[in-house]
């Protein structure tokens, strides 16, 4: 058996036209967006799937924009804190599941993987990612599909208290059995996943200027609104009060 030469991938890469980038292969994945940012978080590249989605013809009309410019701020916030991580550490972050509400004020998620982008010296030199949605992805989680039903439960009835065992006795699985399912799925437990979709419904509820941070604790069915600061805090990284007066400086700015 011939020896493995260990420099024949570093000359192939160099060797290919940037025409051949491989990211390009995400133009035949249906519903897979790709992205890449620089070390300031603007996008150097992205295929149709992703740029389309803003109205944008070519790719050339994203390149140099960043998140704050494409998405409503609280989402934008989100996507630059976990950039800021895999930059500062050089360390993946893979099935983050992201949520947010679409136009119908229906709770929805996606599934995003963002890797370092290094230089040839191991220095970062951005950020690139893929983004599927959950509903694109079912034909991947085919085997995990057993839980849909209770994933379908939870958007429905999120701002009531849900226990795992009526969702265990909705799939016909045991409580041991559905955790286990929604980690290999989601990467959380079926009450983390839970408690992050209220917390990104609270996110919506508190940008409105007549909302109190009690009323929105009660109505997401939190216990008190010691323990809505408690959640919020440990998925926001900022308590309540404290966001409400970030966002409001921001949108008065």
């Amino acid at each position: 058996m011939p020896t493995a030469d260990p420099n024949l991938r570093t000359r192939f890469l160099r060797a290919m036209a940037p025409e051949s980038q491989f990211y390009l292969l995400f133009e035949h994945m249906p519903g897979v967006s790709f992205f890449a940012k620089d070390r300031q978080f603007r996008f150097v590249c992205a295929n149709r799937h992703f740029y389309e989605r803003f109205g944008c013809a070519t790719e050339d009309d994203i390149v140099g924009k960043d998140d704050f410019t494409l998405f409503p701020l609280r989402l934008a916030e989100n996507y630059r804190r976990i950039d800021e991580e895999v930059v500062a550490t050089a360390r993946p972050k893979l099935n983050v599941v992201e949520l947010f509400f679409n136009r119908q004020g229906i709770p929805d998620w996606f599934i995003t993987n963002k890797l370092p982008v290094l230089d040839r010296q191991g220095r970062v030199l951005g950020v690139m990612g893929t983004t599927q949605s959950y509903e694109g992805k079912k034909e991947v989680l085919r085997p995990y599909l057993q839980i849909d039903r209770a994933v379908t439960y939870i958007r429905e009835h999120f701002r009531q208290r849900i226990s795992v065992d009526e969702l265990a006795a909705l799939v016909h699985l045991s409580p041991r059995q559905l955790h286990r399912k929604f980690v290999e799925t989601f990467s959380s437990s079926p009450q983390t996943f839970i408690m992050k979709l209220r917390v990104q419904a609270a996110c919506e509820a508190l940008q409105r200027d007549d909302a109190t941070i009690a009323e929105v604790a009660r109505s997401l069915g939190f216990c008190d609104q010691s323990a809505f600061t408690q959640h919020f805090h440990k998925h926001v990284g900022l308590t309540p009060l404290k966001y409400v007066r970030q966002f409001r400086l921001r949108s008065d700015a």
